[in-house]
């Protein structure tokens, strides 16, 4: 299947979720206008180093979000990844915010009762270890499902009878991004207020994310055969 890949940032790409898709087609929003949609029959939205509300200083992200909308009234399946997922909630009509404290490293999600029978997140119950790295977190929108779930906020969610996910951890990442995101540790305020050690992070990271990598694209390609399930209904 041919998935629109809407990247914020050069390290921050489909990572190992692109294995799941045929043919990728990337949009980098603030290069320029998205690229022809014919046959693209999904779209994953990655996260990136801004927030969702920061409009004055990226304004392209109006257009993301009005790219978005248009894809989810157009009942085209969405994987929202960590921003992504906060840009899905904002267009469903949440309002994302800072989370109480950043949540970087690598946490424990549980998944709800409801997850439990969801198409992409059900086969991970009762929970799994994944990749976090944020500083918002997105409410449950008005007639969303909550799928999963940290003590500190929400971490997955559908969009009701919508094909439409998001999922605030890092399933995508890759060993080779992550390292570049840990590199630039000092730059990222949240990061430095944590008081974690991205040292401690990295090491434990080389022994989980061949582990996380098979887990991604178990996500990835439930997604897609849903997206491909929806296609072939239509």
């Amino acid at each position: 299947m041919k998935v629109l890949s809407i990247v914020q940032q050069g390290d921050a790409r489909a990572g190992v979720f692109a294995d799941a898709a045929s043919e990728l087609v990337e949009w980098i929003p603030s290069e320029g206008p998205p690229p022809a949609l014919d046959g693209v029959g999904a779209a994953m939205v990655f996260g990136g180093g801004m927030n969702v509300d920061q409009e004055s200083a990226h304004p392209w992200l109006r257009d993301e979000k009005q790219l978005i909308r248009e894809l989810l009234d157009g009942g085209l399946p969405i994987l929202g990844v960590c921003l992504g997922a906060q840009l899905l909630a904002e267009v469903a009509g949440a309002q994302p915010r800072r989370a109480d404290r950043p949540e970087i490293g690598w946490h424990r999600v549980e998944v709800t009762p409801q997850g439990a029978g969801d198409p992409l997140i059900g086969p991970l119950a009762p929970g799994f270890e994944v990749f976090l790295w944020h500083g918002y977190e997105a409410p449950l929108p008005p007639g969303a499902v909550a799928l999963a779930s940290t003590p500190l906020c929400l971490q997955a969610f559908r969009l009701g009878e919508a094909r439409a996910w998001g999922v605030q951890f890092h399933a995508e990442v890759t060993g080779a991004y992550l390292d570049t995101w840990l590199d630039g540790w000092e730059s990222d305020e949240d990061a430095v207020a944590s008081g974690l050690d991205p040292e401690a992070i990295r090491s434990e990271s080389r022994r989980k994310i061949t582990a996380q990598a098979e887990l991604g694209r178990g996500i990835a390609g439930r997604f897609v055969a849903e997206a491909e399930r929806v296609a072939s209904t239509v």
